[in-house]
């Protein structure tokens, strides 16, 4: 369903860094430590990946490309790249892998809408295009806007004049209408990759082999015992990353967390994506911040989850 916001434009990604791994081991280092399979990537392809504790929970999570053959680029939220880099940087010991902050060297720019140019915005999710120096990745669309993600070497200018209206602000909204979770600093290790729908977005290869958690996102999945899952959700208050939410009239412990909250373009109020347990569904109204907090109205995700059978798991 195509949305009925004009969006379209081109605007700097600010808020993401960008990590750059390089070395004859750079490969096979980033594979024994994200959730996605980096191997087989290649010039025409990128991918979404995380990285987990031992105990599944996400500490951080990227879209990685791979420039070279001993060269990636991990693009996240630039409030964890400090702490991400300290934590990766660990677990080198011996490996010909150079960890970095790229940050400095690579620039973000988000396209939108008519200016997410084709034939890179009609082309499959994740597709990767390199053009003028400049790498483009096709995103999942936001609220049925096309979306495009663009690296390229700061202070080099790129070939994407225009004239439209997306603003960062705008570009994070979309970013929540697609429903893929980024980890900010306040959701560190408060998820297992599951929880915020992660395997449904192209997140986790359950094939590639060991990394940290690898057993309990295993476990998740095949066992059944995903209790929790990420819903798109509206609301009259902003809301933001971290920030608890409850049942209406409900006293106990939080029903969920905000994952990702961006201010609705339409005027007052926000859009975020919540992870709940799914047990709470039904049970009444659910309030942001508290029992009596503002209403949150659940809107569509723009894929499905099989709801039913996991509740029932």
């Amino acid at each position: 369903m195509q949305s009925p916001h004009p969006f379209h434009g081109v605007c700097r990604i600010d808020d993401w860094g960008v990590i750059r791994a390089r070395g004859a081991d750079a490969a096979t280092f980033l594979q024994g430590q994200l959730t996605n399979d980096v191997l087989s990537l290649g010039p025409t392809s990128a991918r979404l990946a995380g990285f987990c504790s031992a105990k599944g929970r996400l500490q951080a999570s990227f879209v990685v490309w791979r420039p070279a053959d001993d060269e990636f680029l991990l693009a996240c939220s630039r409030g964890l790249l400090a702490p991400t880099l300290k934590r990766l940087s660990m677990f080198v010991l011996r490996a010909q892998c150079k960890l970095s902050d790229a940050s400095d060297e690579v620039a973000l720019w988000g396209t939108a809408g008519a200016d997410a140019e084709s034939p890179t915005a009609e082309a499959a999710t994740w597709l990767r295009r390199d053009r003028d120096g400049a790498t483009l990745i096709r995103l999942p669309d936001g609220a049925g806007v096309h979306r495009v993600l663009v690296a390229a070497p700061v202070g080099a200018g790129i070939a994407l004049a225009s004239t439209g209206t997306l603003t960062p602000a705008v570009w994070r909204w979309l970013e929540v209408q697609s429903g893929v979770v980024t980890i900010e600093a306040a959701t560190v290790d408060r998820f297992v990759p599951q929880m915020v729908n992660f395997e449904l977005v192209g997140g986790v290869d359950f094939q590639k082999g060991c990394y940290p958690g690898q057993e309990v996102v295993a476990r998740s999945q095949y066992r059944g015992t995903t209790k929790r899952r990420t819903f798109l959700f509206e609301s009259d208050a902003l809301a933001s990353p971290g920030q608890d939410v409850f049942v209406a009239g409900a006293a106990g412990e939080p029903a969920g967390t905000v994952a990702n909250a961006a201010p609705s373009p339409d005027g007052p109020g926000s859009s975020a994506l919540i992870e709940l347990r799914l047990a709470v569904l039904g049970d009444g109204e659910l309030r942001l911040g508290s029992v009596d907090g503002a209403v949150l109205r659940r809107a569509e995700l723009p894929y499905p989850l099989a709801l039913d059978a996991e509740a029932a798991a």
